[in-house]
């Protein structure tokens, strides 16, 4: 890397204000999975280190929720637009730890930032109401306020917009963070907390805590000082994480796991639908938790999309996210990679057919051919699981009610895409399918202003939209007796 700010890279936890290392000295490697070259040391940090931060965090907030919103939204818009001046230097560490092209990673630095430059607005716009009475004497209110200290737990494939994402309107709101990011790439939110603390944040106000997963996590969760937990991950640690938030009955959002469904109608505009199709599948090389996961494609209409959806599929550039024209980077790591090709061998093995792809990329180490498969059928395992990976599986249908009965059968609700030229089905297939969000002849629906989130065991709450900051508040109710 050759950062023009070489401070943005950092290799000690921020708690306090202070920059610190692991009561034990003891370190996490942080690698490129382009290369598998070390990047940094970040410090192996544990539950004595975690608590630190959320002391910290609790001494900070009665000064923080103090503020004004304007106040607090002035340090916000300054935080975001040091952001913005760093942005080459920010993608270039995403870049490195995360893997994803440099053009994708610029475009989650400006996403990353739009959602602090929403926020320090939208806190400002925390308003109660007065309720009518029923009791002559009486006057009835609802404020709202700041939950108190709030946990982030953070994904690897967004390493800095899932961060502001929910750190955002914490702050604005009036509540101070501890922030765990993932173990394989924690140097975006290091380089975060650089960047708040030339904003001018209060110490204690903006925490990072890197290392075990399990200890830190285990704080977080069982410390009654954190009022609230969010996490983005797969449904299962999600699960753990909830069951162990239930002993102080702390308030939780989850963004977990998801299945999305891709339904092309008879009627689509093919061309559309494709385009479509590489963006919800393959940006990120897969690795979103809306990524399209099973491509529902109508009869009339399947051989012809296939076809072209294959052959704009083969010709996607796979490579170092540093090269020019690479739009697909490597998988995390190796993990990542066997369960990939574990999903392909087993469709493969029940009779599905390779259009293109379908094994691991010539450059070798955690790359993949991007695929298209079809003839898939329910019995393989791309039907059921999170591939997780640059795969797309095409199954088939007949009807309209055979599609959305096929978009509904599984446990997750997160994203859902079709496409259709019918005004009447957008309206019907829009409300029959189970998820929080859906894209109508659109494959890329994420942004600041609207609501983010799942349903079922896909997750619990909203990030971003107006709807994002009510679950870092409390509602409280004051009725006062005017003759008294």
């Amino acid at each position: 890397m050759n950062l023009q700010n070489p401070e943005l890279l950092r290799s000690t936890n921020f708690i306090a204000g202070n920059w610190v290392v692991a009561d034990s000295r003891a370190s996490l490697t942080v690698v490129n999975p382009a290369n598998g070259a070390p990047l940094a040391e970040v410090p192996r940090c544990g539950a004595a280190e975690t608590r630190r931060a959320i002391e910290a965090a609790e001494a900070a907030w009665p000064a923080w929720r103090a503020l004004t919103a304007k106040r607090r939204a002035q340090l916000l818009q300054a935080w975001c637009k040091l952001i913005i001046a760093n942005a080459d230097d920010l993608a270039q560490l995403i870049t490195a730890e995360c893997g994803k092209p440099l053009a994708e990673a610029k475009g989650e630095v400006i996403y990353g930032a739009s959602f602090i430059e929403w926020f320090a607005e939208e806190g400002k716009r925390a308003y109660g109401e007065s309720i009518p009475s029923p009791v002559a004497a009486n006057r009835l209110l609802v404020i709202k306020q700041p939950i108190g200290v709030c946990a982030a737990i953070t994904p690897w494939n967004f390493p800095l917009a899932m961060i502001t994402r929910k750190v955002a309107p914490a702050l604005a709101a009036g509540c101070p963070v501890v922030v765990k990011p993932a173990e394989q790439t924690p140097l975006s939110a290091l380089a975060l907390a650089v960047l708040a603390e030339q904003a001018g944040f209060p110490a204690g106000v903006f925490n990072v805590v890197t290392g075990n997963p399990a200890e830190i996590g285990g704080e977080l969760t069982a410390n009654p000082i954190v009022r609230k937990l969010s996490f983005t991950g797969s449904t299962a640690v999600g699960r753990l994480l909830m069951a162990q938030c239930a002993a102080t009955v702390k308030k939780v959002s989850l963004e977990l796991g998801g299945n999305a469904p891709f339904i092309v109608f008879n009627d689509a505009d093919v061309n559309a639908a494709v385009d479509g199709a590489l963006i919800a599948k393959y940006r990120n090389n897969g690795q979103t938790c809306v990524c399209a996961n099973r491509f529902l494609v109508q009869s009339g209409i399947y051989e012809e999309f296939a076809a072209r959806l294959a052959e704009r599929t083969a010709r996607l550039q796979v490579g170092d996210g540093t090269e020019a024209g690479v739009v697909m980077g490597p998988l995390i790591n190796a993990a990542g990679l066997a369960k990939v090709e574990s999903h392909v061998t087993d469709a493969v093995a029940k009779g599905a057919r390779v259009l293109c792809g379908g094994a691991r990329h010539a450059r070798g180490g955690n790359f993949f051919q991007p695929t298209v498969l079809a003839d898939v059928t329910t019995e393989m395992k791309v039907a059921r699981e999170e591939t997780f990976g640059p795969v797309a599986p095409l199954f088939r249908f007949e009807s309209e009610a055979e599609a959305v009965a096929m978009a509904n059968d599984t446990e997750f609700g997160l994203a859902a895409y079709f496409y259709t030229r019918d005004i009447g089905r957008s309206w019907r297939v829009g409300e029959a399918l189970e998820y929080g969000m859906v894209g109508i002849n659109t494959g890329l629906i994420s942004n600041e202003v609207a609501p983010f989130g799942g349903i079922k065991q896909s997750g619990i709450g909203r990030e971003g939209s107006k709807y994002g900051l009510e679950d870092y508040l409390e509602v409280k109710y004051l009725c006062f007796d005017i003759n008294g």
